[in-house]
């Protein structure tokens, strides 16, 4: 029994030790912990005015690979050019018609021009200006069949002429006395300036009037003023020195803004003295002549004082309707002969 309890006590010691031994070794354990870390981010920086902010946006979803596009151009259309003439001779003869033609020399624009057409009868721009020409003459048969003859050549010989043609024989031609009534001059204003040190000044201002939805042509516009002075022997004369007016359109382009517009005229005659004083005597300011043209055609005349519509060509001396008084801007000077019987305002309302 004794030698059972000494095995049994030795066994108890021997794992008594082994577990000592045991608790002796290192052991690594290896685990994940997660930690917080604090980053210092800087400011974002305000954009610039002119920068506009980057907007990402996904990309376009992709066809089906069984399907396939397309992508069709669409051509942007070519615009109609002025036909070339092929005859140089003959292109030189065009334009020197075309200046005789803005000059208003009609007779050395049609002698160009058939000359031009000798050489190269087949030219869309000779027909047009024979058309032209004939047009502003007033021969407006001829005119027609010039623009006939460029419109049957259609746009691959007449190029952008075509349209023009085919618009002169669609509307017609505009005569001047279709805009009789529609096209007039209104009150002309008169400032007079005698004090100028340069000489005695007149300003006028001449509104021309247009009805309404009247299509005008400036380039076929004009006014014509014709200036009379009186010497100190009495004598009334037309102005000659044509250096002494100055003219100039109140606006351009013209717009008819309140239907009207207006030519401002600048007429100053200088001081004169010495032996061609004495001689001719001095000039002042006595009246004018206004006449309104369009395409060659007078369509109104005024003129104060009224006895210098007899002093006017005959052809210009024209003024359907009553005529119209000027208005003089400063009350103390008045032209000279003024009839008080004829008063520039009307009478106040009596009270």
């Amino acid at each position: 029994m004794g030698l059972i309890a000494f095995v049994q006590l030795l066994i108890a010691g021997m794992a008594l030790a082994t577990r000592f031994e045991e608790s002796r070794e290192t052991r690594i354990v290896e685990k994940e912990v997660t930690k917080l870390v604090t980053v210092r981010i800087p400011a974002a920086r305000a954009a610039d005015e002119d920068e506009k902010p980057i907007v990402s946006r996904p990309p376009p979803p992709m066809p089906p690979p069984d399907l396939e596009t397309e992508v069709v151009a669409t051509p942007s259309p070519t615009p109609v050019a002025m036909p070339a003439v092929a005859d140089p001779r003959a292109e030189r003869l065009l334009n020197e018609a075309r200046v005789a033609r803005v000059a208003g020399d009609m007779g050395l624009a049609i002698v160009k021009l058939e000359e031009a057409m000798h050489r190269s009868s087949e030219e869309a721009g000779v027909h047009y200006e024979l058309g032209l020409v004939h047009e502003q003459m007033g021969v407006f048969d001829t005119a027609a069949q010039h623009y006939e003859a460029v419109f049957g050549m259609g746009v691959s010989g007449a190029g952008a002429l075509y349209e023009s043609a085919a618009a002169k024989l669609r509307d017609g031609f505009e005569q001047p006395g279709d805009l009789l009534g529609k096209l007039s001059l209104g009150r002309v204003r008169i400032f007079k300036d005698p004090a100028d040190p340069e000489g005695e000044r007149v300003i006028l201002t001449i509104p021309v009037q247009r009805a309404p939805g009247v299509e005008v042509a400036i380039e076929k516009l004009g006014v014509a003023v014709h200036f009379f002075n009186r010497n100190t022997k009495g004598e009334i004369v037309m102005l000659e020195d044509k250096s002494w007016v100055a003219e100039q359109w109140v606006t351009l382009p013209f717009d008819w803004t309140g239907g009207d517009e207006s030519l401002r005229m600048n007429y100053l005659i200088p001081r004169q003295g010495g032996p061609m004083a004495h001689l001719f005597g001095e000039l002042s300011y006595y009246g004018q002549v206004v006449s309104l043209h369009y395409d060659s055609e007078v369509l109104d005349v005024q003129a104060w004082p009224r006895d210098l519509a007899a002093r006017i060509p005959r052809q210009e001396a024209f003024n359907p309707g009553e005529p119209q008084l000027p208005e003089f801007l400063n009350e103390d000077v008045l032209p000279p002969d003024f009839d008080p019987d004829i008063p520039l305002l009307l009478p106040l309302p009596e009270h």
